[in-house]
């Protein structure tokens, strides 16, 4: 039985830290935002590579899925499946995915707005996509009858080894160390994308410290931060405690 986590966050959120995490583990396969070529084939949206993103990628949604829902990749018994619920603009969503264990990754806004400004044109929040990773957390919520597991970037930068076995905890899957740490530079499973947002995380090979100040934004940035807020701080009381 292969056991899918889809972890759902929005952009510039240590997402990809996050996928090398369970990458370096020895049982587990991932996937780098699979719907990705399907939401810029549908809505438009100019974004760095994006061209390239959409050649390189299977871009029907219905057979996306039927993928992302069947065996994993080499046959590991886990696959963590990186998603980003604004790019879930066409026919299927988080309630065709009812066989997944869910989880959130969340991020302080004016740290992603901070974040992502410096790699693309920030045009509205909903390119962060904050109401959506809320309203998708709701579903799942209602769907399973249970609180699915939040898990906050700041924390995680805090005390990696206590988040994440705690994270893996509320996923039912066993803890590993290995989780810890990764190889430099890009790895086989990135999308073509990555050459241009994850220069950061292909430098590391670990999770980095979790900045000491709260970025300080004005006009347009300070606004959409703001309009992320709500969405945030609902998903925020959710978070695994490390207590």
């Amino acid at each position: 039985m292969t056991i899918r986590i889809a972890m759902w966050s929005g952009p510039r959120n240590i997402s990809t830290a996050m996928m090398r995490s369970f990458g370096a583990r020895a049982d587990c396969a991932v996937s780098d935002e699979p719907f990705y070529g399907a939401f810029l084939q549908t809505s438009g949206d100019d974004h760095p590579f994006g061209r390239e993103t959409i050649d390189s990628m299977d871009c029907d949604w219905h057979s996306v899925l039927k993928t992302q829902s069947g065996p994993a990749p080499g046959g590991k018994p886990i696959w963590y499946q990186k998603h980003m619920p604004h790019h879930m603009v066409g026919p299927v969503s988080i309630e065709d995915m009812p066989q997944h264990r869910h989880a959130f990754l969340i991020r302080a806004p004016e740290r992603v707005v901070a974040s992502y400004r410096k790699k693309n044109e920030l045009r509205r929040p909903e390119m962060l996509g904050f109401a959506q990773l809320r309203r998708y957390f709701e579903l799942e919520r209602d769907r399973s009858g249970r609180v699915p597991p939040v898990v906050d970037s700041d924390d995680i930068l805090a005390d990696p080894a206590r988040v994440l076995e705690r994270l893996c905890e509320a996923l039912e899957i066993p803890w590993d160390p290995a989780m810890l740490s990764w190889e430099t530079g890009p790895h086989a499973e990135d999308g073509v994308w990555g050459a241009h947002w994850y220069d950061k995380v292909n430098a590391s090979t670990g999770f980095g410290k979790a900045p000491k100040q709260m970025s300080q934004l004005d006009g347009e940035f300070a606004r959409v931060a703001d309009a992320s807020r709500d969405d945030y701080e609902a998903l925020s009381r959710h978070r695994l405690s490390v207590d």
